[in-house]
């Protein structure tokens, strides 16, 4: 199979490049201009057996260009995905995750209806589309009330892939992941955040580690799972349909701080910072994963506390 992922030299990118990969598939990585080489997440070998093309979600011509390459599969996860990117400038992210998703599903719909190819198009939302709500796992059909100019651009991505299948049969796919980490996330990211800080104590034989909210409740996945999902998904999602890609567990991020610190050894003390803590917080963001298991059958392999100790062990690297 031939798949062109968007955004293949983001994180969660990289990992579903390399099990697409690993299962002989021909990947085509669109990236930025700024990295057109690959992602650092790869080996020199893997990035060498991806055929790496430039794009711009901003501009309608890059885009048609990167839908007339015939492909038996799309994912598109390309975005600006980091909620403190999307406050400092809430438009761009909105014509990037939106409108880029809007231009892309058009363009990918016009090659469809010459006959040139009919691909199975994976959207990637997020599980932060549903904003906040009752303590109890989300599933697809709840009232989405994003609260973010990330989540609602994504929102608004969904909703423009979605009607592109409804009017023109271009089979597209929706998954919502909800948080997921792992070995090579940014530490823009709560968990490698964390872990970053504890490593940082730790050498220091420092108690205290500042961190933002701890009171918040999170379905964490693994990254790795994720792109199992993806994967499980362009096989058997059904188009027009949207899946939770989550574990239906909820971790307390206090919680999840302190098993960090015993993995990693250390006896952290949290200390709330302020200026480390969201404006805007979903108390409770745990999701319903029963349709994307019917479907497909996927469920999530590796416990937190395996991804806890890689995310650990990429941060002492």
């Amino acid at each position: 199979m031939k798949v062109l992922v968007t955004g293949a030299n983001g994180f969660a990118g990289s990992w579903l490049v390399r099990r697409l990969l690993a299962e002989n598939h021909e990947v085509v990585g669109a990236v930025g201009a700024a990295a057109a080489g690959g992602a650092g997440l790869l080996t020199e070998e893997e990035k060498a057996r991806v055929r790496w093309l430039q794009f711009d979600l901003a501009d309608a011509g890059s885009i048609a260009r990167l839908a007339a390459i015939p492909t038996d599969a799309v994912v598109h996860l390309a975005a600006i995905s980091s909620v403190s990117d999307s406050l400092r400038d809430p438009g761009l992210t909105w014509e990037l995750n939106a409108v880029g998703t809007a231009r892309l599903m058009g363009a990918l719909a016009e090659r469809r209806a010459m006959g040139a190819m009919d691909p199975v198009v994976l959207v990637v939302s997020t599980g932060e589309v549903y904003g906040p709500g009752e303590p109890r796992r989300r599933r697809e059909d709840d009232p989405l009330r994003p609260c973010s100019p990330y989540a609602a651009s994504k929102a608004g991505a969904e909703l423009a892939a979605l009607e592109t299948w409804r009017r023109t049969g271009l089979r597209v796919v929706v998954a919502r992941p909800f948080p997921h980490t792992g070995p090579g996330q940014s530490t823009r990211f709560v968990i490698p955040a964390f872990a970053q800080r504890i490593v940082v104590a730790r050498k220091a034989r420092a108690p205290v580690v500042k961190v933002g909210n701890l009171d918040p409740v999170r379905d964490l996945l693994d990254v790795r799972d994720v792109a199992d999902a993806y994967l499980a998904l362009l096989a058997r999602g059904s188009p027009g349909e949207i899946y939770n890609v989550a574990s239906g567990t909820g971790h307390r991020l206090e919680v999840v701080f302190h098993r960090l610190a015993e993995v990693a050894g250390h006896q952290a003390i949290p200390e709330v910072d302020p200026n480390l803590a969201r404006a805007v917080d979903v108390p409770h963001l745990v999701g319903d994963p029963g349709c994307l298991q019917a479907a497909t059958g996927w469920t999530p392999r590796i416990p937190l506390d395996q991804t806890l100790h890689d995310v650990l062990d990429a941060q002492a690297d």
